[in-house]
């Protein structure tokens, strides 16, 4: 059993290999990307949704939008595009589990280790682009410039622990759901399976969330002690 869709090379040439990690991205970007396409090429602005796709993909779009506001409601909608990605992107890695010989990229530590990344890069870019570079610096050296190593220490470790819980979940639950195909009736994987679906959809949930609480920091840290 591979651990990780990493573990899963396709082809190899001297040092130049293709793993299912990153066949399996790539594949999920395309069909995001032209699912997304489709559902609202016909969509003008001020006009309502003409289909189910549209319906659906307005829902969607909606829930992440609320959950931004309840978050940060300082114009929530700058942040939709990036975390409604991060969290597209993650469900339908993990829900797209159940179809046969489908490697999520969640599974492995590289993929969440970007995901992580792309959360930590975001997180000053919001935040210089709310304050301005002196303004968000600020709030490193407030209410003392020994707080700084601290500060820079705490942003590396919620980054690490981001990847690891992604990946230590979505790892975890794939082994399991293997294990029982070996040893297990037909009906104990399958009820695994949709229990896996929906701790896919909490990890996604749980991942874009925490996200956009990190952005909300960096971007209200210096109103708060303007405020204060």
């Amino acid at each position: 059993m591979n651990l990780t869709p990493d573990h899963i090379v396709l082809w190899q040439w001297g040092f130049v290999h293709l793993n299912a990690t990153i066949l399996f991205t790539w594949i999920l970007m395309i069909l995001l990307t032209v699912s997304s396409w489709l559902a609202t090429r016909k969509l003008d602005a001020g006009e309502l949704p003409r289909s189910r796709w549209q319906n659906a993909l307005e829902v969607l779009a909606e829930f992440v939008r609320g959950q931004i506001r309840g978050i940060c409601a300082q114009r929530a909608d700058d942040f939709l595009p990036f975390i409604g990605t991060l969290f597209f992107f993650i469900a339908t890695s993990n829900l797209m589990e159940i179809v046969p010989g489908w490697h999520p990229p969640t599974g492995s530590l590289s993929t969440t280790a970007a995901l992580a990344i792309c959360v930590a890069v975001a997180v000053p870019v919001f935040g210089i682009m709310r304050q301005g570079v002196g303004g968000y610096i600020r709030h490193y050296l407030s209410p003392s410039v020994f707080l700084a190593p601290i500060r820079l220490l705490s942003e590396v470790t919620r980054t690490v622990a981001l990847a690891v819980r992604l990946f230590g979940n979505i790892m975890s639950g794939s082994i399991i759901v293997g294990l029982l195909l070996a040893i297990a009736p037909l009906f104990v994987p399958l009820l695994m399976q949709i229990l896996g679906m929906v701790i896919g959809l909490i990890q996604a949930y749980i991942f874009s969330i925490l996200g956009m609480v990190y952005i909300a920091a960096a971007v209200q840290s210096q109103r708060g002690q303007e405020g204060s």
